[in-house]
């Protein structure tokens, strides 16, 4: 891998955890770690350029249908590619299509950049995770696959102690805080070969006392009624979150805004 390499764009292909869910804005919109990832990348690039087509919710036959051939007839220097988790999150799920989808992802990706980024995802920890994990895995070993053979990087967020701590992730249990997506961009950052700015972000949080019962119930309750019902809802109508959202930035134009 090049040391501190020029790149001149990037492009981010995925669902929510690239548009940057939970890490809000003041004027209500999403940063997260591409965003922030763009900010370093610009400042070290006059007239870096720099496309999110992420859209929450959305499946990896959806990334591959409405983002691949997009990000990859854009030419951008990066591209990274994070999708297939909320299939594995369904009921029930075809991990034989899943790693055949992500296949043609990557085969079509890979040559259309200079460096295609690829990531085993953050895992929570938590029963969720537990009941899930042998899908995740599966999935990170296709991952880790692809990148051998087709020339990928792989940043490795699942092996990070530091964002198993339930502390990174929002109420919805389901996307990191800020300084959630502010470790991941530093993890990409220095995947590609940048120096690093933060040597310790996968050293976990200091321990802190856990809350108390009732505080816990308090939120088992609130989350349960503000996240995992309509999130099952959506499931059983066979609706998205991402339903009739555009993408977050669906032209590759130059970066505007402050760098990390």
């Amino acid at each position: 891998m090049q040391t501190n390499p020029t790149y001149t764009s990037l492009v981010a292909v995925g669902d929510s955890f690239t548009e940057g869910m939970s890490d809000l804005l003041p004027d209500g919109s999403y940063r997260g770690w591409a965003d922030l990832l763009a900010g370093r990348m610009a400042a070290r690039t006059p007239g870096f350029r720099y496309a999110n087509l992420a859209v929450r919710g959305k499946l990896i036959g959806q990334i591959v249908e409405e983002q691949v051939d997009v990000a990859a007839a854009m030419g951008a220097d990066v591209i990274t590619l994070v999708g297939g988790l909320n299939d594995t999150l369904r009921p029930k799920c075809d991990m034989g299509r899943v790693r055949g989808l992500l296949e043609e992802a990557v085969e079509k990706l890979a040559p259309a950049c200079r460096q295609l980024v690829l990531m085993r995802s953050p895992g929570r920890q938590g029963p969720v995770l537990e009941r899930f994990r042998p899908r995740m895995e599966e999935l990170f070993a296709c991952v880790d696959e692809l990148a051998a053979r087709h020339g990928a990087v792989v940043v490795d967020l699942y092996g990070a102690p530091s964002l198993a701590d339930p502390r990174l992730w929002d109420v919805d249990r389901l996307h990191l805080t800020a300084e959630g997506h502010r470790r991941v961009a530093e993890a990409v950052w220095q995947t590609l070969g940048y120096d690093p700015e933060d040597t310790e972000w996968r050293t976990p949080m200091p321990a802190a006392p856990p809350p108390g019962w009732v505080t816990r119930r308090v939120a088992d309750v609130r989350f349960a009624r503000q996240h995992l019902l309509p999130w099952i809802g959506r499931r059983l109508t066979g609706r998205s979150s991402g339903d009739g959202l555009p993408a977050k930035r669906p032209e590759l134009l130059p970066y505007e805004g402050p760098a990390a």
